[in-house]
């Protein structure tokens, strides 16, 4: 009978078989590099992420690389190899390339970045790393994250070299850093965040160690900019397990510092449990939305999902009842989630797309029981405009009763207007709601000129068209003159 460390053995055999093949995948274009920079006299390593996806049998057309040569030396390998090299990360000491290769019969892109063996610290006044090259791959892979990251394969030679358990600690699925977490979130705290990430990209669990630490050094994230801070939380929240990472975020007070209106919903409950937890709700919504997703991970979607409720803190009153409500918090929340994506740096687009799902969240529940005249629903529709389908994830995702009752008929409620704005849409064309009269249109029949005027008449008969449905043209003439009309009364 095998003892435990024959097991052991075995298991970590199968994970470097496993690595082999992964990699004799992508061979054709490793040792083709591995040769060129061989040959001009450095030596190059598959590192980091990569050799960590290889392990896993996930190896993509992402591929790191680390060696001796500098900078400028790379350059020189690599452009008269690669289709397209970019430098714009030389001054972190990594150049960037392209490289379309034939393998297995099928043309693959490559997307590589090499990097010099370096070693990144920050300045406690500085918002950006401070690189010195090293001269040793060891003296590299001991300043990298985690050890999960910090194993490399010296190539063309294909020797693996892992002086840090990384190879171990993958197979435990666990998180740890090869330096002690001090150090390693001292050179870059911006890794507390990426403690987070992995976490939810890989489901691994943070070493106590690890977590102590995030938690004591949580006010170091406030070096980082807000760039790339923004950019881990994307990851974060694009990953198969965000709550995992999220929730870490939040018990290490990270969450305080970068997103704290998510620790803010964890409003302590009234005495007699009138309303849910909020913060775990929002999880939960963010989970049903992610289940509702067509084709991938969605940004927006997601971001509303957390986002949603952000308002409530704010708005909670204490009725005479004894009820808690929460009067208006989708509005307060939309402002509120505009200002946090604004402070990171987020794009104005995505911006205004999840503030605005946020803001519109609740619209549905005054639908009640099927009530809505076609004009509510025309301005439903109107009013969440491109984010329509988004908006009908998101309603439905909010709903996480556990009262059976009350799910299948809010469920039924949304099937219904979902059905109604479907057969709308087909007689009206309602995602692109218009007037029946255009601008051009107008001023010839008012006889006026382009100014406010036309603007006011359009917006009389964009209201019409939505509460009344599509004119005929006759009608539609006659209603603009009936409005023309009685603003000469007014004037």
């Amino acid at each position: 009978m095998p003892n435990a460390n024959e097991d052991t053995s075995s298991a970590l055999n199968q994970v470097q078989q496993r690595a082999v093949s992964e990699l004799l995948r992508v061979a054709p274009v490793v040792d083709d590099l591995a040769r060129r920079f061989q040959q001009a006299g450095f030596s190059l390593a598959l590192v980091g992420g990569s050799v960590r996806d290889a392990l896993l049998g996930r190896l993509g057309n992402d591929l790191d690389f680390t060696t001796d040569a500098r900078p400028e030396d790379v350059l020189k390998i690599m452009r008269p190899w690669a289709d397209a090299v970019w430098d714009v990360g030389i001054a972190f000491g990594t150049v960037g390339a392209q490289k379309q290769v034939r393998v297995e019969d099928t043309e693959r892109c490559f997307q590589i970045e090499v990097t010099t063996y370096r070693s990144e610290a920050y300045d406690r006044s500085s918002r950006k790393p401070a690189v010195s090259y090293g001269d040793s791959i060891e003296e590299d892979l001991v300043r990298r994250d985690f050890t999960v990251n910090a194993m490399a394969l010296a190539l063309p030679e294909k020797t693996f070299i892992d002086p840090h358990g990384g190879l171990a600690d993958l197979e435990a699925r666990v998180l740890r850093t090869p330096a002690t977490p001090q150090e390693s979130f001292s050179d870059d705290p911006l890794r507390m965040m990426r403690a987070a990430r992995f976490a939810a990209q890989l489901d691994f669990e943070v070493a106590p160690e690890v977590v102590a630490a995030m938690k004591e050094m949580s006010a170091r994230i406030e070096i980082v900019s807000a760039e790339r801070i923004r950019d881990e939380l994307n990851k974060l929240i694009l990953s198969d397990h965000p709550r995992q990472g999220l929730t870490l975020l939040v018990d290490t007070g990270l969450a305080e510092r970068v997103l704290p209106e998510l620790p803010a919903l964890r409003l302590e409950s009234d005495e007699h449990h009138r309303h849910k937890d909020v913060y775990d709700h929002t999880l939960t919504v963010l989970e049903r939305a992610m289940a509702l997703e067509d084709e991938g991970p969605d940004l927006t979607l997601r971001l509303a999902a957390l986002l949603h409720d952000i308002g409530k803190p704010r708005t909670r009153r204490f009725e005479k009842d004894g009820r808690v409500s929460f009067h208006h918090h989708e509005v307060v929340g939309a402002k509120m989630a505009r200002k946090r994506m604004t402070a990171l740096k987020y794009s104005n687009e995505l911006v205004k797309d999840v503030s605005r799902l946020v803001e519109l969240h609740l619209r549905f529940h005054g639908y009640g029981t099927g009530e809505w005249t076609d004009s509510a629903v025309r301005r439903y529709v109107r009013d969440a405009g491109p984010l329509l389908d988004r908006l009908h994830k998101l309603t439905r995702s909010d709903c996480t009763t556990r009262n059976k009752r009350k799910a299948a008929a809010l469920s039924r409620a949304y099937d219904s207007l979902e059905a109604r704005i479907a057969q709308l849409q087909q007689q009206e064309e309602l995602d692109a709601i218009r007037p029946d009269l255009d601008g051009n249109q107008i001023m010839e029949i008012l006889g006026i000129k382009p100014g406010p005027l036309v603007g006011k008449a359009y917006k009389h008969m964009l209201e019409l068209r939505l509460e009344n449905g599509p004119m005929e043209h006759d009608a539609a003439v006659a209603a603009l003159k009936e409005w023309w009309a009685e603003q000469d009364q007014a004037g």
